[in-house]
């Protein structure tokens, strides 16, 4: 449970809850013995029942404590109330920098004071050995007198290292401002994944927007891996190319590629704005490609019809963007000429929506940029579905046309309409995405019946996995394979289960989107042998041969005598050409009665397919 206003924790007096997140509640409370007000982020009620990670939380509350500098909310004392751990924290009268962009643009005043604010608590931090890992708006605070706050430090590295059910089995992180690193769920997180989050913010002051918004996290997470960043001049054609540079090696992939540290970027940013020569603002419009192509179809077309090309520059470089077009007079258009028609044409285009940060109309509306609490369940861990609690919030399924909406998918939303509690019809739901071929709507819908069943209903784990292994969808059943064998203890899974899990995990293995559902991770925990054959075969099919051969290297060094290894070993003799070697191998599996049945009967399909 949580505090209630007017209760009396410790020596704090509850005065109001601030805000609710995934890990925690904030409230203002006021401190008598010292006249002031602070803030109480208390753990929700899930995290109470795991020792160890109240025991971690203590501690890593000690180091984050720690961080002295102007820019970091400090973090007074961490305490307990009848079993309810709780940090006390500096009350930062004011708004988020989320809040703040709702009201307009930044000036180029308040844009360098993020990254200078923000930029110098990040190295800080980073000097001391400690990441963020959920860079974002909402987690910079403005103070009334302008001064500018990096919170909740440390909270994030707190649960994504702790075992207990709920920190262990979600993303840390929002989705439009995730790392690809980080979304891919790996361990060897480093300044690069604060750096790519602080690139996204920039990003979302400069250009005007952030670079991925979709209709599902999923989505969010999926481009931030594998698409290519929108270019900001082609987002915002006001964006300087030096600033531009400097955000492509922000957001870069690959984050060898990313600035080196915080305070590289931070120059970079500062002298390309210098370079730009012009006091920029954050744009207040987002302008889709196909508009940009129409207003520069017209903006050339005017052109045309100017003979001084210069005295057409100078015209639209007199255009503020940050201004809606108005309606003007027809006499004043005559008098203007073809100039101002040029302005107007072109402003029209680009503008005709009006200011977009206004409530409601803008991207910073709820609709279009849906922050997902960090402990609420991404469809990328479907493998690591949390129990619900108040904080979380139900993920959008897919939309789909009157094309694609089968029968059997119309008969399985009305069911859910229905009952909408029931993880059985969410189930049937996502088999009926499943058979329409929409494998992503098969995921998240899964991932919301795996919410409403709750962690420790093995029956539906099993059937789930089940009903997925018969439709040949590996990922899905692999995941709930996962789930069910962790409602047993450590080696107490039955071992049919474990290898239903096993075939599923292999046969995953060769779709390039299942890291994002599966993590590797998790599969060690399981059966660590298992999680390198699956990194293998991923490599394989995904990678490189050269990642393919060390990962099998690790598994014979660990167990030589697993049958999954050697399945592994002659897909990747045949992929390296060396078709004796594969055959024998196969040929032993195929006829080795103790090997699972899924490996014989597969080792007998990959022969009939070797000349």
């Amino acid at each position: 449970m949580s505090f209630d206003v007017g209760e009396t924790v410790g020596p704090y007096r509850i005065i109001e809850q601030l805000g609710q997140g995934g890990m925690a509640t904030v409230y203002k409370a006021y401190h008598a013995a010292l006249d002031r007000y602070v803030a109480l982020k208390v753990l929700h009620p899930a995290f109470h029942e795991d020792q160890t990670f109240l025991a971690r939380f203590q501690r890593e509350a000690r180091v984050v404590a720690k961080l002295e500098h102007p820019f970091i909310v400090p973090v007074y004392d961490y305490a307990e109330h009848e079993g309810r751990p709780y940090l006390v924290m500096k009350f930062i009268e004011g708004e988020t920098l989320k809040a703040r962009l709702g009201h307009g643009p930044l000036p180029s005043q308040e844009i360098e004071k993020v990254v200078d604010s923000v930029g110098s608590a990040l190295a800080y931090a980073h000097r001391q050995g400690i990441l963020h890992r959920d860079i974002k708006p909402s987690n910079v605070l403005i103070a009334t007198n302008g001064e500018m706050y990096l919170a909740d430090f440390g909270l994030a590295r707190i649960a994504q290292d702790g075992e207990s059910t709920l920190s262990s089995d979600s993303i840390m992180g929002t989705p439009q401002y995730i790392s690809p690193e980080q979304a891919l769920g790996k361990k060897d997180l480093d300044e690069g994944t604060d750096i790519y989050s602080f690139g996204v913010m920039l990003y979302e002051m400069v250009v005007g927007r952030v670079p991925f918004s979709a209709d599902t996290p999923f989505s969010i997470i999926h481009d931030h891996i594998y698409t290519p960043l929108p270019l900001p001049m082609e987002v915002n054609p006001r964006v300087p190319e030096p600033v531009q540079r400097v955000l492509l090696k922000a957001l870069a992939k690959d984050r060898a590629d990313r600035f080196a540290t915080v305070n590289d970027m931070m120059k970079a940013f500062k002298d390309a704005w210098k370079e730009a020569g012009i006091p920029m603002e954050g744009t207040s419009t987002i302008v889709p490609p196909s508009t940009m192509k129409r207003a520069a179809q017209a903006v050339q077309k005017a052109e045309r019809a100017v003979s001084d090309a210069k005295t057409v520059a100078a015209a639209a470089k007199s255009v503020q963007p940050a201004v809606p077009v108005q309606k003007r007079p027809t006499w004043l258009y005559a008098a203007g000429g073809v100039l101002i028609i040029l302005c107007c044409v072109f402003a029209f285009f680009a503008f005709r929506q009006g200011g977009f940060f206004a409530r409601g109309k803008g991207p910073f509306d709820r609709q279009a940029t849906q922050t997902v609490p960090a402990q609420v369940s991404i469809p990328a861990t479907l493998t690591q579905v949390p129990a619900t609690t108040d904080s979380q919030v139900a993920l959008p399924t897919a939309i789909f046309t009157p094309s694609n909406l089968t029968p059997e998918i119309a008969a399985a939303q009305e069911l859910v309409s229905n009952h909408p509690n029931d993880p059985d019809a969410h189930l049937q739901l996502s088999l009926a995405y499943w058979d329409a071929k929409q494998p992503r709507a098969a995921l998240e819908e899964l991932t919301q019946a795996a919410n409403l069943a709750g962690p420790t209903n093995r029956e539906f784990f099993l059937k789930a996995g089940d009903s997925f292994k018969k439709h040949d969808a590996w990922i899905a059943a692999a995941a709930m394979y996962l789930r069910a064998v962790q409602t047993y203890s450590v080696g107490e899974a039955p071992d049919q289960l474990m290898t239903d899990f096993s075939e599923a995990a292999y046969k995953s293995a060769e779709a390039p989107d299942m890291p994002l559902f599966l993590f590797f991770e998790r599969i060690d925990r399981i059966n660590q042998p298992l999680g390198y054959v699956v990194r293998g075969r991923y490599a394989l099919f995904n990678g490189t041969l050269e990642d393919a051969r060390v990962n099998l290297d690790q598994v014979k060094r660990i167990k030589p005598d697993m049958y999954e290894a050697a399945l592994l070993e002659a897909e990747i003799n045949f992929k390296e050409g060396h078709t004796d070697a594969t055959k024998q191998i196969l040929t032993s599996l195929s006829s080795d009665l103790g090997a699972p049945e899924w490996i014989r009967v597969m080792a007998n399909e990959r022969l009939k397919n070797i000349p």
